[in-house]
This record gives C-alpha cells, structure tokens and sequence, in this order.
C-alpha cells in the first residue's frame, strides 16, 4: 500500500503515542488547529462541525464518536470534517477530567451514590465489556450468561456519564463555537489577503514582461 508504514512501530511505542504523540500535545493541537483553518468552507460552517465534535467527546459512546460527530455536523449544517476533528477536544488528557466532571454532575442530578474514581470507572468498564464478551461466547456453549457486572456499569458509570456529560458538553460546544469563529474568520481573510496580493504581484510581473517585449 501506498502510505503504509515500510516498518510497523513496535506496540509500547505505539501506546506511548497515542498518550503522548511524537513532538508533544501542543504541536499535534497546533497542527489540528492548522487544519481547521484550512478547511474550504465557511467559519460558520466549520466552526459548527468543532462544536459538533466537541459535544460528542462529552459523551461515553466510545468507538462512535467519529459516527456521531459526522451525524451532528450533518443534522447542523456543519463541516464533517471540522467535526470529526472537533472530536480531538476528547484525548487522553482532557478524557479523565471530563470523566470525572459527567459522573460528579450526573450523580448529584440522578441522587445517586458517591461519584466513582476514574480508575474505578475503566476497571468498570473493563468488566463490563469482558462480561459482554464472555455472554456473546456463551451463546455458543453451555456457560452461564450474567449482567451484573454490565448492569453496574450501566447504573454507575454510563447513565451518570451520558446525563452530566450531555450538560457539560452543550455550553463547552458553544464556547468552542464563539472561541474558533474570530479565529477561523481572521485566518481566512488574512488567507484572502495573501492571496490577492500574490494574484496582484504576478500580473504586475506580466504587465512588466509585456511592456519589455513591446519596446
């Protein structure tokens, strides 16, 4: 294939990346950010598709967000693209605190029991999806099919998640919106700008070598 890696990065390196890439978060945001600007469509438009993909990184549906932003920024008139890189606002940097955060606010709103930690929130989810796994098996074999632990995460993590994240996740899908359309209409007019200037620099260039053939 053409842009496949000749050599495979070894896996521990690979995680190691994926936490921390090559070069340093600021950089992979700054190249994000790059991107966005670029993008040929309106700043309304693109600034809706980041609202869109920031949103969804608020929600605990892991493994569709790409899906869902591209839906969001669908239904809103916004640029798929923009949205599925809005979706970079969740990172395993921002990903603990908005964890913490959806469970707090969804506790207190649902009067449920004490928020959980965030490792006991993978170790739950960890459970939960071996328990699902094990009950897909065990439609082919004699064991015994169980929900608890999947009904433990559902009650104590994904529920909570989904209601404060969903709070959460409007008000900061706005300010991502007013914060990004300044930014993104400054950079295309400064973009416009260069572009009318070079476009006047090579006619200038042209007008010169006509006038020089015609003496």
């Amino acid at each position: 294939m053409v842009f496949k890696r000749r050599t495979r990065k070894p896996r521990l390196q690979a995680v190691a990346e994926f936490f921390y890439p090559r070069g340093g978060w600021r950089r992979s945001t700054a190249y994000v950010m790059h991107r966005l600007r670029r993008l040929p469509d309106t700043p309304h438009r693109i600034c809706v598709g980041i609202a869109a993909g920031t949103f969804v990184s608020f929600l605990p549906l892991w493994g569709l967000h790409f899906l869902l932003a591209a839906l969001l920024a669908w239904l809103f008139r916004g640029n798929i693209l923009a949205a599925l890189l809005g979706t970079f606002f969740g990172n395993p940097v921002t990903f603990p605190l908005i964890a913490v955060g959806a469970l707090e606010l969804g506790n207190m709103l649902i009067g449920g029991v004490h928020s959980m930690k965030f490792a006991e929130v993978m170790a739950a989810m960890g459970y939960a999806t071996g328990e699902m796994t094990a009950n897909l098996f065990a439609l082919f074999t004699s064991d015994t099919v169980t929900w608890e632990r999947t009904r433990v995460f559902l009650w104590r993590v994904f529920f909570p998640f989904i209601l404060g994240g969903t709070i959460l996740g409007i008000p900061t899908a706005l300010a991502m919106y007013y914060l990004c359309l300044p930014l993104v209409q400054a950079y295309q007019r400064g973009r416009i700008r260069r572009l009318k200037a070079r476009l006047d620099a090579a006619r200038q260039i042209m007008r010169e070598r006509e006038s020089g053939d015609q003496t």
